[in-house]
Order: C-alpha cells, then structure tokens, then sequence
C-alpha cells in the first residue's frame, strides 16, 4: 500500500467554528489535514493557506497541546505577548503546552501564505484568547466559551480540532 499523500487531493476545510465577531478573520483560512490523511493519532499535521488578510485565529494559547508551524511559502506575521516577528520561508515557530503566551499567524502580503502546523493530540485540552472575552475546553458541552464559563450560543458544540 503506497504511504505517499497528494495534498491536492484531501478535502479543504475552510472556516472557523468561532462564534460571530471572532470568526471573521479566520473565515477563510484553508487547512488540508495530512495527518489524518496518514491516520496519525498522536500528533496532527495541517497544510494551512492564508490568503492576504486572513488570520490563522484568534490569538491563544494550550494547556494541553503543544503547536509548531514552519513556513513554506509566503510572509506571516507571528504576534505574541512580546509583540510581532516576521515569518518567511524556512522559518517556524514553537507553542509549549501551559505558556500563557497567546499566539497567531496574520498573512498582511499580499500572496496566499502557506504554512504547515503540527500539534500533539490530546483529549484534554483548553485555553484562553487574550484579547478577547473567549476561553475553550475540548471536552466540555459547548467549545467556546466567555471567559467566565458562559457558553456562547448558536455555535457548533466541540470544534473539529483544538487548532483555534
């Protein structure tokens, strides 16, 4: 059986399950999931494209999860706590599980970005959104909540990934 994965031919997801205003500038990232193409189960690997304006998420952190991203092509802009950095390609990044550091890629150029982000898989995983009044537990009823626990309504219950 061949093990060789043709991006290309994997669905595109394309969105966000953040509830209104907090998804308008993720509403057109693009992730291809070539991890669960290769039937990964601890660790996730996506094939991620920002178009010019488009924002990987909000900007977050994990208690669970550790993240990596690696630039292929294009310019993103990395923002953090300690401000911005300019990502280009051959550059990466690394999100520890537990550092409180919020993060997010924005694609500000004027070229489709595309990066490839990796993170472990874990069922138990939460996190906040610094600038925003947004926090999340994977298992819990509702994903996405205000930070106080009120659940946002109208939204999908549990996202299909903790990569928001």
């Amino acid at each position: 059986m061949a093990k060789r994965i043709d991006p290309q031919t994997l669905p595109t997801v394309t969105g966000t399950f953040y509830p209104p205003p907090h998804d308008q500038p993720c509403r057109a990232r693009e992730r291809r999931k070539l991890g669960d193409a290769a039937g990964l189960t601890q660790f996730g690997v996506n094939l991620l494209r920002l178009a010019p304006g488009v924002w990987s998420s909000q900007r977050h952190w994990h208690t669970g999860q550790d993240e990596f991203v690696y630039v292929l092509q294009g310019e993103v802009v990395l923002l953090t706590d300690t401000g911005e950095e300019l990502l280009k390609p051959g550059d990466c990044a690394g999100f520890k599980a537990g550092d409180k550091d919020g993060h997010h890629l924005q694609n500000r150029g004027p070229a489709d970005a595309l990066l490839l982000e990796i993170g472990t898989r874990v069922a138990e995983d939460g996190g906040e959104y610094p600038d925003i009044d947004m926090a999340f537990q994977v298992s819990a009823p509702a994903m996405y909540t205000r930070k106080d626990g009120t659940p946002y309504t109208g939204i999908r219950l549990r996202g299909p990934d903790a990569k928001d």
